[in-house]
Formats: structure tokens, C-alpha cells, sequence
């Protein structure tokens, strides 16, 4: 996964002083590694009954609605409030860098439902823990939460317990 790394740019002091951006566009840019990190999520989860995948605004859209595809599921959107056009539940969450409410359409998923969420990166677990809330407000079972990237010092992992957490690569 080294190769996968290596097409992650690191920008310092984005999007405040002291925060490091993990960018994951030159990684997306390159056709072999966003292919070997569709087919890793997709290995995965195949087999597994995903009947949504959750992903989260917005470079959780890419990875999620690829996922989706190969799994043969439907993509669910988590934005950020007043994206969304219809009634929505909404969670606030704390972010590395401040704050954000999350929402999602209450008519998104059904009770019962294997939902896979997905993000690009698990920092400190707050988008995460909020889109967790979200689902299972909606009595959908959270099947586990993936990402490309975590970054294991903020410990975001923690605040996702006792959900399975999947990441290709650590930081």
C-alpha cells in the first residue's frame, strides 16, 4: 500500500494554521490506484449482504458511489446542512479543526437495512461518529465504517467503538 501512499499529498496548515491535509486528488488522478482501491473495498464487502453504502460529503461520495457500483448497492448521501433538498435528520459533530452539522433524508434508508459507510479519511472520528448517529437513528445496522486513510494519532477509531472500522492505509 506504500504505492497508494505515495500519491497522497500532504498540505500543511490547510484548511487552518497547524492542521495537515491529507489530499487525496493526485491518488483519485491516477487510473491503477483508484482501480486497486475500489477493487480492495470491493473484495472486501463482496459476499456481504451491503444493501446501502453511506457516504460522506464529499470526497466519500467518489469512493463510496464506486463501491456502491461494484457491490451492487445504493449510494446514500451525508452532506452538510442545507445540501440536501428534502426533510432530513441532522447530527453536529466536531471536526480536527472546529465544528459542522451533518444531515441526511429521512427517507434514505429503511429499518433492517446493511449500510456500509464510507469516507476518505478517519482523523478524529467526529464526521464519522455523526454519520453512525444518523444511520442508526434510522434503525439501519452499520456493517462497518471504511476509509481510505486514518490517521491513528487523533484516535478517531475510539469514538467509533464498538463498530468495525476499516482503513487501507494509516498515518
Amino acid at each position: 500500500m506504500n504505492d497508494l501512499k505515495q500519491l497522497i499529498r500532504d498540505v500543511p496548515d490547510f484548511p487552518k494554521p497547524g492542521i495537515l491535509f491529507r489530499d487525496i486528488t493526485p491518488l483519485l488522478r491516477d487510473p491503477r490506484a483508484i482501480q486497486k482501491v475500489v477493487t480492495q473495498f470491493a473484495g472486501r464487502y463482496t459476499g456481504k449482504r451491503i444493501d446501502a453504502v453511506v457516504a460522506v460529503e464529499s470526497r466519500g461520495f467518489i469512493l463510496g458511489a464506486a463501491v456502491a457500483y461494484r457491490l451492487g448497492a445504493g449510494l446514500v448521501p451525508v452532506r452538510k446542512q442545507g445540501k440536501l433538498p428534502w426533510k432530513t435528520y441532522h447530527k453536529e459533530c466536531l471536526l480536527e479543526y472546529g465544528k459542522e452539522v451533518l444531515e441526511i433524508h429521512q427517507d434514505a434508508l429503511s429499518p433492517g437495512e446493511q449500510v456500509l459507510i464510507m469516507d476518505d479519511v478517519l482523523a478524529t472520528g467526529g464526521t464519522l461518529a455523526a454519520t453512525v448517529h444518523l444511520v442508526e437513528r434510522m434503525k439501519a445496522h452499520v456493517v462497518e465504517v471504511a476509509c481510505l486513510a486514518e490517521l491513528t494519532g487523533l484516535a478517531g477509531r475510539a469514538k467509533l467503538s464498538p463498530h468495525l472500522v476499516f482503513s487501507l492505509l494509516q498515518y
